[in-house]
């Protein structure tokens, strides 16, 4: 049996995934993270877990022999719950959630969770780890101090940069994480006094042809081109854009094919731009990165092989 760790808003992705599995006959057992709450039945032991769902499905750990974890969400509160229970309720089923998790660390994941975790918290690490594996990235700042922020401006940046959060601020309907991203020019530098309230991440805004959504899954790349050269974020932008097939230049894939396997993934879905200048700089590595739009778009089977991936590394560890 292959474990999906969803959430309940999600579809399209999932459903094609789970239709594939039926056609090779391989069990499944869809887990929704906001739903690992009160709505479910949780038991986990020194060696083995078992869990019913809010449906009434039942599956045991023994059963699982590999792991998908498509996305975590935050998990639900009861409206009826009183105020003052609300953290402990969060801080407890987080760490059942967690401790049901790691239970399955010795089955194959798509992307083990110690991995997943450790860089889709650092973009920091993420950059470092880019640059040691040849790739091209933009001078970046992560900081609270407006005088430092000032001064790489006025050293980097060419009278534009861009800044954006960190981590998440919200997400769109299918789970993606929208990320606050914004222009600073000569005016609006004045107002970051403010920013010892919000560390950001700073970097030279770069004057791009095109931007690249790339999947990448255990060596193979399907890619994405998007016709936004004005705005500094297509997710976030709106007009009509649309996507196209892009086969990225091999010295390209051979650096970012490293930098996956220094960073222990399987798959993550890549941000890059194509410059002006010729150069194409990655911006960042999502490990659980949204790519519906170019599977839905471009046809690119890429559902069918996630789950080609664990069907194969399942059958090696058996």
């Amino acid at each position: 049996m292959i474990l999906c760790i969803t959430h309940s808003q999600d579809f399209y992705n999932i459903d094609i995934f789970f239709e594939y599995l039926k056609s090779k006959n391989i069990p499944y057992f869809r887990l929704n993270s906001d739903r690992l709450n009160h709505l479910q039945k949780i038991s986990i032991h020194e060696d083995f877990f078992e869990l019913t769902d809010e449906f009434g499905n039942t599956v045991h750990s023994k059963d699982v022999k590999a792991v998908w974890h498509r996305k975590s969400w935050g998990i639900s509160i009861p409206e009826e719950l009183d105020e003052s229970y609300k953290r402990i309720f969060v801080k407890e089923y987080s760490s059942l959630r967690y401790n049901l998790f790691t239970s399955l660390e010795n089955v194959p994941w798509i992307n083990p969770l110690e991995n997943e975790t450790k860089i889709d918290g650092n973009k920091m690490l993420q950059l470092k780890i880019a640059k040691k594996n040849n790739l091209t990235v933009p001078k970046t700042i992560f900081s609270n101090d407006s005088k430092k922020i000032t001064h790489f401006f006025h050293e980097n940046c060419n009278g534009k940069m861009v800044a954006k959060l960190h981590g998440v601020i919200s997400k769109s309907m299918g789970g993606e994480n929208f990320l606050s991203t914004h222009i600073i020019d000569e005016n609006s530098l004045e107002n970051i006094e403010d920013i010892e309230y919000c560390p950001m991440i700073f970097q030279p805004y770069v004057d791009k042809e095109y931007e690249l959504r790339i999947v990448y899954l255990d060596g193979e790349f399907f890619t994405g081109k998007i016709n936004n050269s004005e705005n500094a974020d297509w997710r976030v932008a709106q007009g009509n854009y649309f996507w196209s097939e892009y086969d990225l230049p091999d010295p390209v894939k051979i650096n970012l094919t490293s930098m996956m396997q220094e960073m222990g993934l399987y798959i993550g879905a890549i941000d890059m731009i194509k410059s002006k200048d010729g150069n194409y700089y990655f911006l960042e590595v999502n490990p659980q990165g949204e790519w519906g739009m170019l599977q839905k778009e471009l046809k690119f089977p890429i559902a069918e092989r996630i789950a080609d991936n664990l069907i194969k590394r399942m059958k090696t560890n058996e």
